[in-house]
């Protein structure tokens, strides 16, 4: 129903009623968007050179054919908190839903770290206490050594953070280790505000 409001000609107020059926044309349609929601999204700089760039050389890296001498891996890493039920959580029943208690109690933050190979669908994690140089350092030794160690060069996409480089490897091992897993790798970086294109 809607209600129009109209001044008569002689001064009073008359309402106006329309009536329609659910069904009719003139139905409000419910609002598809929802303004409580928000969606976050990392928006690349406009016309930025070289945001294109990095963007090219990642999607080019991805179009690369499998090759088990030559592997194409992506690697990324996130925290994750830790935490425990303050409070036991009463099980599901017929008719009724699991109850878990908003409390918890925190027991602090770990690093994973993952690794993917998108064009075999294989997938490599590792939980470490920090994520530091040395953590990064002893998980692409790994991904070297124990995951791909009869690669010839491993292709690695990751962020560009700073502790993603030839330079913590060098801190973490000795000079010679250092550049012997440099050399298994060639370091493709997704572009700033472009970590989306990370496929891990």
């Amino acid at each position: 129903m809607v209600l129009e409001i109209i001044g008569g000609q002689d001064g009073r107020i008359k309402i106006c009623r329309e009536h329609f059926s659910r069904d009719s044309e003139k139905r409000t349609k419910k609002n598809e968007l929802k303004p409580w929601k928000i969606k976050g999204w990392v928006i690349p700089p406009e016309q930025s050179s070289e945001f294109v760039a990095n963007m090219e050389r990642v999607l080019d890296v991805y179009k690369r054919p499998l090759d088990k001498d030559y592997p194409v891996v992506c690697m990324d890493e996130s925290p994750k908190q830790l935490i425990e039920e303050a409070q036991l959580p009463i099980g599901m029943k017929p008719g009724r839903e699991a109850r878990v208690d908003y409390e918890y109690i925190r027991n602090g933050v770990v690093n994973i770290f993952m690794a993917n190979e998108p064009l075999k669908g294989k997938r490599f994690v590792e939980v470490t206490e920090f994520k530091t140089r040395k953590e990064w350092a002893m998980f692409i030794k790994e991904i070297a050594d124990v995951i791909y160690p009869n690669s010839k060069r491993i292709t690695l996409v990751m962020d560009n953070y700073n502790t993603h480089g030839a330079s913590a490897l060098y801190e973490t091992f000795r000079p010679e280790e250092a550049k012997r897993l440099w050399d298994r790798f060639e370091f493709v970086y997704t572009p700033k505000h472009g970590s989306w294109l990370n496929m891990a």
